[in-house]
Formats: structure tokens, C-alpha cells, sequence
């Protein structure tokens, strides 16, 4: 069923094997696929302002429901004209339903009780505040009501991420919950230029995804996204799925899959055909002293760059390689604790991110992918 929120559209550009480069045109801009979202949690990309984030390439980010449900709450940032006001971001803007929240917080509650505990029921979520205890009900309806406040371009379907490790059974009511739900969503008022993904479940049941994607292409969603990896299973064994789940969505509309991940993921999900991608690891990892390079990861701390006056990647055009920041200087400044390097690594992983989808869009429209995948890794050093 072809979806019709008006303000959005998506037209394929060209294909190569399974992978696409597209466009998809938001009421904030057009967005050129596959493409990378910087993951603002609190409205914003740590430690970066929003034209530092638009300056590196990203065309769309993302904000996290859970968390602006809790703080400052969807009525103020409504009040204050919707997250792309409140956050001064320009460009296009997704907002997840909170579910993987949800997962995750209840994964961690019997190793940590002191964390919030989780309820699934058919209605939703029933959840304690992680910071004052507060309880909050999460429901499918009240997943679309609180996102339609944030504004976002996009908003997500509330979904049932299950367990990596769960048993065929408990993925099958995981898939049949979310395909309720996504029906209930659907039935939902939201904005009327506010665009709705469904979310395919599944876990690496390859037969399961598959089925689950056709359900939700017989709904009108705007886009369908695949959810529930990166959530502890191999990452062969992800790949592996994606491969045969990914080419198998509906082709008219925009594929998201949703947390991953690593250069090596984007690039073989991308092969596999999907459009759209968030994570945090990009800027997680460059707080954390890593950078991403064309010749692999660069781990800033480590001794064998103390006297290294190279910048990070030679061939790079970020404000810290443009800048020629040293990889010595970075090491001294990151291990004397100072903010400057967590911002100049967070920095140039977004470039870093942003130039990786723009060379898969070069090769894809030069009929090229598999070749430019093949030694884009090799240049890492990963396995092709």
C-alpha cells in the first residue's frame, strides 16, 4: 500500500545489484541515500553545535523520545515550536517510539535493580523514571501523541525489540505484537506533514523478517525500517540476514535500519539495500578516544602516537584534519583530560561517516558498489 503524507516523496536514483541511491524529499529538505544520522539524544549531537553537525555532511539526525519524554517533556518543546525550533536544526529530523529504551532498560534491571524496571503488556510500556522514579506509561497511541509534539519529520511505530539470545517463540509474539501495533499507530492522528515508519521484527529468523516485511508493506507506512539488531548476536550472523531480509522490503519506499553501526555494517548493508542509518557510535567512540580513518581505527590514546605529527587522515577535509591537529596533540590534549579532543574526534567521525555514504552514492551511480566496497574495506583492514 503506497503511503501519501503529503511533503514527502521517494525516487530511486539508481541501482546497482541490491544497493540504491535515492532521494527523499522531507518538508525540511532533501535527503540523498544511503545516508548516515548523527543520533542527538537530548536534541542535540554531544559536544556539537548543529551547524558543526550540517557542516559534516549529515543531511538528517536523530532525537530520542524516551529521553525528551522524561526531559524537558513533548509540551515544551512544543510550546517552544517543536524540536527543529528548540534544537535550531535545520535540516530533516527522525524521532524514535522509545522501544528500544524499553528493551534495554529491562535487559539491565535483573543484573542492576537499582535501574528502572520495565512492564510489556498488549496496551505498552510501563516504566520508572531513571531519574527521579517517576512512572510513565508508554502506550502505542502515546508514542505517535508525544512525537507529533517533538515535530520531527519523521516518528517511529512504538515496537517489541526481543533479546538477541530469545527463543524462535518469543521473537514470533514479539513480530505479531509490533504488527498490532503498528496497525494502532496507524490509526493514530499525528501531524499532517509528519511522516510514519513501521518497524520489521524478527530477530535473524530470516523467514520471520521476511513475512513481517510483507505484512507491514500492506500498511501505509511512509518507510519501513528493520529493528532489533545490533542487540548481542554475531555480527556475521547479522549481515548474513540482511542480506537476505534487506532486498526483500518494499523498494518504493526508504529501508532504515535502525543502531548500526561500524563503517564495515553501513557498507555491507548498504549492498544489501538499505537507505538509512543512525548510531552513536561515531560520536560515542570519538569522546572515547577513537578515531575512524581510510586506513582503519585509531585508538588516540595509545603510546605509538606520541611524537606522530600527522593529522588523523591526510585526505580528510574536517575542521581537525584541515586544521592539521596532530595526532600527538590530540593524544596530549585527550589524556590531560581537556574537551577539545572529544569535540575535534566527534568531529571528524561525522565527516568521516558522511564521506563513506557520499562514496557509496559516487559508486552506486557509477554501477561500481561492489568494487568500491570490496577495497574501502580492504583499505580499513577489515574483512571484505
Amino acid at each position: 500500500m503506497k503511503p501519501s503524507t503529503p511533503g514527502f516523496s521517494f525516487d530511486i536514483v539508481a541501482t546497482d545489484a541490491s544497493a540504491r541511491s535515492a532521494v527523499f524529499d522531507t518538508p525540511h529538505g532533501r535527503v540523498a541515500t544511503p545516508t548516515f544520522m548523527p543520533v542527538g539524544t537530548q536534541g542535540t549531537v554531544k559536544t556539537l553545535s548543529p551547524d558543526e553537525v550540517a557542516d559534516s555532511g549529515a543531511q538528517m539526525v536523530l532525537a530520542n523520545t524516551y529521553h525528551l519524554l522524561l526531559r524537558p517533556g513533548p509540551e515544551t518543546v512544543a510550546a517552544l515550536g517543536g524540536l527543529h525550533e528548540f534544537s535550531r536544526w535545520p535540516r530533516a529530523m527522525l524521532t524514535d517510539s522509545g522501544g528500544f529504551q524499553a528493551y534495554s532498560l529491562a535487559a539491565a534491571s535483573p543484573s542492576f535493580p537499582q535501574r528502572p524496571l520495565v512492564q510489556h503488556a498488549e496496551d505498552g510500556f510501563l516504566f520508572k523514571s531513571h531519574l527521579d522514579g517517576t512512572l510513565f506509561s508508554l502506550t502505542v497511541e502515546r508514542a505517535v501523541l508525544v512525537q507529533g509534539l517533538l515535530g520531527a519529520d519523521v516518528q517511529m511505530q512504538l515496537d517489541v525489540c526481543p533479546p538477541a539470545d530469545a527463543p524462535r517463540e518469543v521473537v514470533e509474539e514479539a513480530v505479531l505484537r509490533t504488527t498490532r501495533w503498528a496497525r494502532r499507530a496507524l490509526s493514530t492522528s499525528r501531524p499532517a506533514r509528519q511522516a510514519l515508519f513501521g518497524i520489521v521484527q524478527g530477530g535473524c529468523f530470516a523467514d520471520l523478517r521476511a513475512a513481517h516485511a510483507a505484512d507491514l508493506a500492506a500498511l501505509p507506512f511512509d518507510g519501513l525500517a528493520l529493528g532489533g539488531f545490533s542487540v548481542g548476536e554475531p555480527i556475521e550472523r547479522m549481515h548474513e540476514t540482511l542480506r537476505d531480509v534487506a532486498p526483500k522490503l518494499d523498494p518504493d519506499r526508504p529501508r532504515y535500519l535502525m543502531g548500526v553501526g561500524t563503517p564495515r555494517d553501513l557498507i555491507r548493508a548498504i549492498g544489501a539495500g538499505i537507505d538509512m542509518f543512525d548510531c552513536v557510535l561515531p560520536t560515542r567512540n570519538g569522546r572515547n578516544g577513537q578515531a575512524f580513518t581510510r586506513s582503519g581505527r585509531i585508538v588516540i590514546k595509545q603510546a605509538q602516537w606520541r611524537e606522530d605529527g600527522r593529522p588523523l587522515d591526510d585526505q580528510c577535509a574536517c575542521p581537525c584534519c584541515a586544521r592539521r591537529f596532530s595526532r600527538a596533540f590530540l593524544r596530549h590534549l585527550y589524556l590531560a583530560g581537556e574537551i577539545l579532543p572529544l569535540r575535534l574526534l566527534s568531529l571528524h567521525n561525522l565527516h568521516f561517516y558522511a564521506e563513506l555514504t557520499r562514496g557509496a552514492r559516487r559508486a552506486i551511480e557509477e554501477n561500481r558498489y561492489a568494487e568500491w566496497a570490496q577495497a574501502t574495506l580492504a583499505q580499513m583492514g577489515e574483512n571484505p
